[in-house]
């Protein structure tokens, strides 16, 4: 089959995504989780179909203009494409990035255009050499419009965007792609429980998620459980109360003392007085975010009441 971007025609092999014959044949594409949930990786389409997969979750918004996912576009026929990297993104520059813990930092964004989002999505971040990670968002739209958009970044050795943010001037280049995910506040159930638990900066996207819960003035208890290998890996302590409301009862969970997260996710859950109406929202590590989830459906909550934003791994 054929692949044409541009004016360059590609090769493209049966049940290979439009994404890996791009790398194959050296176009780069900016990418970061390779599964459909970063939508790092649009394309355009001119002619043919990339595939229903190459869609799915997509704004309807997106694919009415022919948008698709590079990543899950396995197409059974020539296509056309556009690289289409620089419509879906929005020019940014990096305000700031404050360490919180020797590995963790606090950075805010400032796009060049509003950019409209739900607390507790994620959005991919580009810097130059087509280098971009997702990282969830932590703080509220009306807080981004004027102070920029906050994110947790976990700082790894040598990491490609992490190394990069932790070093890097403020007012240097950055761009932001089109934000998504689900696991956000529902309005519509103002009484139930709710449960946010998240490991690392899996407590970003929550307290974007907690905050949002109170500004709709939320009645049913909710609590946060922030957990980590040890002490020096939690923060809730270093920010302030506009991050963390009263409303919310906060807990710290660290390996290192012998506590597990799930446990403590199961012990609050069963403490709920009405626990069969919880909603239970989940961040963090894959496994510990799995872990969690199939503890509290085997404890008797649905899993359309459970809301999960597993993290891959990101440098």
């Amino acid at each position: 089959m054929r692949l044409t971007v541009g004016h360059r025609q590609l090769d493209i092999d049966p049940g290979e995504t439009v994404l890996q014959a791009l790398g194959r044949q050296g176009v780069t594409l900016p990418s970061a989780c390779k599964s459909g949930v970063c939508q790092a990786c649009l394309l355009r389409v001119v002619q043919g179909n990339p595939g229903a997969e190459s869609r799915a979750g997509l704004r309807d918004s997106l694919t009415d203009r022919g948008f698709f996912l590079a990543c899950m576009a396995r197409p059974g026929d020539d296509l056309t494409v556009a690289l289409a990297a620089d419509e879906a993104f929005t020019p940014a520059t990096l305000e700031s990035a404050v360490p919180v813990t020797d590995n963790v930092l606090r950075v805010w964004v400032k796009p060049a255009d509003l950019v409209q989002f739900r607390p507790g999505q994620h959005v991919a971040v580009r810097r130059s050499g087509g280098i971009a990670r997702v990282y969830s968002i932590a703080n509220q739209p009306c807080e981004a419009a004027s102070d920029g958009i906050e994110l947790h970044v976990r700082v790894y050795p040598g990491g490609a965007m992490s190394g990069w943010l932790a070093r890097a001037e403020p007012g240097s280049p950055l761009s932001l792609g089109l934000p998504a995910g689900d696991c956000c506040y529902l309005p519509a159930d103002p009484l139930a429980p709710l449960l946010l638990a998240g490991t690392g900066t899996g407590i970003a996207p929550l307290a974007a998620i907690a905050r949002d819960a109170v500004a709709h003035a939320h009645r049913g208890p909710i609590v946060l459980i922030h957990g980590a290998a040890h002490p020096g890996g939690t923060y809730l302590g270093q920010l302030t109360r506009r991050v963390w409301p009263q409303e919310v009862r906060t807990r710290i969970c660290t390996q290192s003392a012998g506590q597990d997260i799930t446990e403590a996710v199961l012990e609050e859950f069963a403490a709920f007085p009405d626990h069969a109406s919880a909603h239970a929202y989940l961040c963090g590590g894959p496994g510990a975010v799995h872990r969690t989830r199939r503890a509290l459906f085997l404890a008797g909550m649905s899993l359309g009441r459970i809301h999960a934003d597993g993290f891959s791994a990101a440098t």
